[in-house]
């Protein structure tokens, strides 16, 4: 009896220590995985990396030759971004390319067809589609916001098609959409949101500032105000 109880007493202690390691392991996983944002330079472009779905800012302009970064935080849902996309879009030109847009999602919960639109237009970039792609959503904004799945998909396939000039991978554009690297991606973007309290969108900040451009009006009124911001920085 007393050698069972040994023998039952070493294989206990083995299965704690077996648990015990585990746990261990999981934990410093779990540490591991953890995004520190203070890493990151939240006002500049932020390159592929373990925690966005090795998928980076995607930028409107060149920013390898942009000198000062613009941060939009924008739905693709959103009217408000629908109607701010083509002053947004004169931006980099505006500056002769010394200045670029950086694209970060921050998708409101009501918005029924958001997150899929912002992963479509995810999936679109990684096959170099992005920009094309979001300026069909936002343009065509009336037409799939309120439409079921199945609607909803044809639809984003034909703005691919469109945006790609017919060139693109169809089916693999549909399985990014529901990829967990894109998924990753969606929730970084809205993590830093969250992390530096974007009160909605469209947000525009400039070197960690958010620009409070509602006097502009027109497209000339909102490039004029931009160029009051950043000429002096580019000096």
């Amino acid at each position: 009896m007393q050698k069972k109880s040994y023998t039952a007493g070493i294989v206990l202690a083995i299965i704690v220590v077996a648990f015990l390691a585990l746990l261990g392991v999981n934990l410093m996983n779990k540490h591991q995985n953890q995004v520190n944002y203070d890493d990151y330079d939240l006002s500049g472009y932020i390159g592929p990396n373990e925690f966005n779905g090795e998928i980076g800012d995607n930028v409107k302009g060149d920013k390898d030759k942009a000198k000062v970064y613009v941060v939009e935080y924008a739905d693709f849902q959103c009217p408000g971004c629908a109607g701010l996309n083509a002053y947004v879009n004169k931006i980099p030109a505006s500056f002769d390319d010394k200045v670029a847009v950086i694209y970060r999602n921050f998708i409101m919960d009501y918005h029924q067809n958001g997150t899929a639109a912002a992963s479509a237009a995810e999936a679109a970039g990684l096959q170099g589609y992005w920009k094309a792609f979001g300026d069909l959503l936002f343009s065509n904004q009336a037409d799939w916001q309120y439409a079921d799945v199945d609607e909803r998909t044809e639809l984003f396939v034909s703005y691919f098609n469109t945006a790609s000039g017919n060139k693109g991978d169809v089916d693999k554009f549909k399985s990014d959409m529901n990829s967990k690297e894109v998924q990753k991606k969606l929730k970084f973007d809205q993590d830093i949101a969250n992390k530096i309290d974007v009160p909605g969108t469209p947000s525009l900040y400039l070197n960690g500032e958010r620009l409070d451009y509602s006097s502009t009006k027109t497209e000339e009124e909102f490039l004029k105000f931009f160029h009051e911001k950043i000429d002096p920085l580019l000096k």
